[in-house]
């Protein structure tokens, strides 16, 4: 375990803490001895598997379920997880979902709306939900996001659109609340070798699509979920203490 000095007294709230990113972010969380709450959306097993390997580095593990689409159920866990931990000190939004990968042009209304819900409204209402307390406590969001803001990936619009509504959102949190000692920034992937992509991986990203990718790339590979956490980790710590309203481009120089 490392200096636990790194994090202020608390716990960190990982949002889609089940999945292959997450469950890395929690690791390196739990490495530097922060207790971490994490959530699920369907997969408890998962969520179990992953507290187990945190509570085997000597930190407090808890796993809840959660739909990002609830704004009532965000309040009532966030509530549950402050009663289990105390103070919570960095809100972290690492969930994701299996998106199409469809041209703007065949995206219907019903589907971008349902999108937008998932993500776009549920990073507000996470705020909504934690920001009083991080205003009280002192503290910290991060959230991941897309290098598609930076250079736009044809066909990835559902997975774009609603990541620039949030980087938005935390530019805005940056702002406003920098005065109550609360600080806001994300994380763009770019490829990155674990979770939706190793499932969409042979269904909407062929081989050829892989082999451009890669090489259009300036280190000629993807990443890994250990370097994304890494980065989170980093930008929610003491270390990063005077950082915030920034946006971290985590993919290999692939918008260079």
């Amino acid at each position: 375990m490392e200096d636990a000095q790194e994090f202020p007294p608390g716990a960190a709230w990982v949002i889609g803490g089940s999945g292959g990113v997450g469950a890395a972010i929690c690791e390196a969380l739990a490495k530097r001895g922060c207790p971490v709450a994490l959530t699920y959306h369907r997969n408890r097993a998962a969520a179990d598997e992953v507290c187990e390997r945190l509570r085997a580095f000597g930190v407090i593990a808890h796993a809840g379920q959660l739909d990002l689409a609830d704004d009532a159920a965000i309040a009532q866990e966030f509530q549950g997880v402050r009663e289990r931990f105390g103070r919570v000190h960095s809100v972290i939004l690492a969930a994701g979902s299996n998106i199409p990968m469809e041209y703007i042009g065949g995206v219907t209304p019903e589907r971008f709306k349902a999108v937008m819900s998932a993500d776009a409204l549920g990073a507000f209402s996470l705020v909504h939900a934690t920001l009083p307390h991080l205003r009280e406590a002192g503290g910290s969001y991060v959230a991941l996001t897309s290098v598609g803001l930076s250079r736009f990936p044809p066909r990835d619009m559902l997975s774009v659109v609603p990541k620039a509504s949030v980087e938005a959102l935390l530019r805005g949190v940056a702002r406003e609340e920098g005065r109550n000692g609360v600080r806001a920034n994300s994380v763009q992937l770019g490829v990155i070798e674990a979770g939706i992509f190793l499932r969409l991986k042979g269904e909407a990203f062929d081989q050829q699509w892989v082999e451009s990718a890669r090489r259009n790339t300036a280190l000629k590979r993807f990443g890994t979920a250990d370097e994304v956490a890494e980065a989170v980790v980093f930008l929610a710590s003491n270390r990063a203490s005077y950082i915030t309203g920034q946006s971290l481009l985590l993919d290999g120089g692939h918008a260079l």
